[in-house]
Parts: structure tokens; C-alpha cells; sequence
């Protein structure tokens, strides 16, 4: 692994493990506080991340902070305090480098960014 390979790894590895406040629609997508986009995972199950091992090395998990509330749509997976809109638990990719980035949107058909309330999914396309 080159070295800005690895800085970026330990940078997202540092940014997973830091627990967060409830999420933000931010520039049309839903954020952190600080602009950094967050995914869902088509694979997940209600209130149940189905993302481990080198999945969240590569998605990790948007955590809340210890004394975090959750309000609206928003909610909590009890044991692991990962953040959930209308139940799909909450992710960073980790090859988003900056606040604002969007490079996991879409991501083998299954990663989204949320775009708009009711909060649904980008690629979200109901046929009538």
C-alpha cells in the first residue's frame, strides 16, 4: 500500500471510530456536521447493518455520539450506535477524501446517497 493510501486509510479509520451528532441534509445530500456524505446499503436489514469485515473498512459505520439523541427519522441501532434514517443504518465511504465528495453513489447498484426528504435513496425511481 502506497503511503497516501495508507494516511487516507488511518485518516477514515480515525473519522469511523469518532462518534458524530445527528445527520444534516447538506448541499442536496444527507451529511455529517462537518459535509461529509453518508451512504445506505441496499443489502441492509431494518435497524440491522448486514456491512462487516472489509465492507466497513471500506463503508465505515456513522456513529453516534454517547449523550446523541435521535429525533424525526432518525434512530439508532441500540448496540453498536450506528445512526439510521427511516431505519437503514448510516455510512461513510472511505473513498470520499473531502466534505462534499460523492464517489460511492451508486456503487455495485447497491450504496446510495439520500437526496431529499421524505429521505429516499438518489437513485430512487419509482415507476407509476
Amino acid at each position: 500500500m502506497n503511503t497516501r493510501a495508507l494516511l487516507a486509510a488511518c485518516g477514515l479509520s480515525l473519522l469511523a471510530a469518532a462518534a458524530q451528532a445527528q445527520p444534516v441534509m447538506h448541499n442536496g445530500v444527507l451529511a455529517d456536521k462537518t459535509g461529509r456524505t453518508l451512504y445506505i446499503f441496499d443489502k441492509d436489514a431494518p435497524n440491522k447493518s448486514n456491512c462487516s469485515g472489509g465492507c466497513l473498512a471500506a463503508w465505515p459505520a456513522f456513529t453516534a455520539k454517547a449523550d446523541a439523541a435521535a429525533t424525526g427519522e432518525f434512530g439508532l441501532i441500540s448496540d453498536t450506535r450506528q445512526w439510521t434514517v427511516n431505519g437503514k443504518p448510516l455510512y461513510y465511504f472511505a473513498g470520499d477524501t473531502k466534505p462534499g465528495e460523492r464517489n460511492g453513489d451508486g456503487s455495485g447498484g447497491v450504496w446510495h446517497v439520500i437526496s431529499s426528504k421524505p429521505l429516499v435513496p438518489s437513485s430512487f425511481n419509482p415507476v407509476y
